[in-house]
């Protein structure tokens, strides 16, 4: 059976972008990397340079991850294709069932996390403030947490790879815009004098929420991808 299906709808796209943007690792990070820029004693408008740069990376090499992906889907014949998005879905929704479970049992058993040993590395990297390393940090953190936090993205690729023509570039290109909104707001409040421990308290205690809220969506999408797949729905 072969997989025919119109584009997700734009509010499809937009809904999981904006409940992929809160994302822990990317926020994390940014947040440790504007408070060693401050204790540095550089300037709140060298920290908004610098923030900008490490955000700017992460859209950069999150979008250049989709379109690799995107394109990689595109190549493979309809029938291989169907099994992608069956084994895709389930992958999904697993995901999505341990991210529910961290709502309830934070961090017990096996989790969708930035491994020990990277998550000190980037630690590390956030002491690099130069302009090359913040590039490197924002490239690095997308590396790592993609493969780890990245199944609502997964999810809208596989839908848009179904059809991947100058629509789904664009809304591509959108939800990697939404992905990275936080951060700016979070450099925009900063900058306007929001204290970065306000930031860091907000992020802890809605942590449950936005693993609750992002497991919800991938067993959403994860059934989507499969009734897809064996042609029950049609995406308009």
């Amino acid at each position: 059976m072969g997989i025919e299906t119109q584009l997700p709808t734009i509010l499809t796209v937009l809904t999981t972008a904006a409940i992929d943007s809160i994302n822990p690792c990317a926020i994390g990070v940014l947040i440790l990397m504007i408070s060693v820029i401050l204790a540095s004693g550089l300037s709140r408008t060298r920290m908004l340079f610098l923030g900008f740069l490490y955000v700017f990376s992460v859209f950069l090499v999150y979008l250049a991850a989709g379109l690799g992906l995107a394109y990689y889907f595109t190549t493979v014949p309809l029938v291989v294709a169907l099994y992608i998005s069956i084994v895709v879905g389930l992958f999904i929704i697993l995901a999505g069932i341990l991210e529910i479970k961290d709502y309830f049992w934070y961090g017990k058993w096996f989790s969708l996390a930035i491994p020990a040993g990277l998550s000190k590395k980037l630690h590390s990297y956030t002491e690099r403030i130069s302009i090359p390393g913040v590039i490197f940090l924002g490239a690095f953190v997308s590396a790592v947490e993609l493969p780890c936090t990245g199944a609502p993205y997964l999810a809208i690729i596989t839908l848009l790879s179904q059809n991947f023509d100058f629509t789904a570039f664009i809304l591509l290109v959108v939800y990697n815009i939404i992905f990275v909104s936080p951060l700016i707001i979070i450099l925009c409040l900063v900058a306007l004098g929001v204290g970065v421990h306000h930031i860091q308290a907000w992020k802890q205690e809605a942590r449950g929420y936005m693993r609750l809220s992002i497991g919800l969506l991938l067993v959403a999408l994860g059934w989507l991808l499969i009734l897809i797949a064996n042609g029950t729905i049609n995406l308009g």
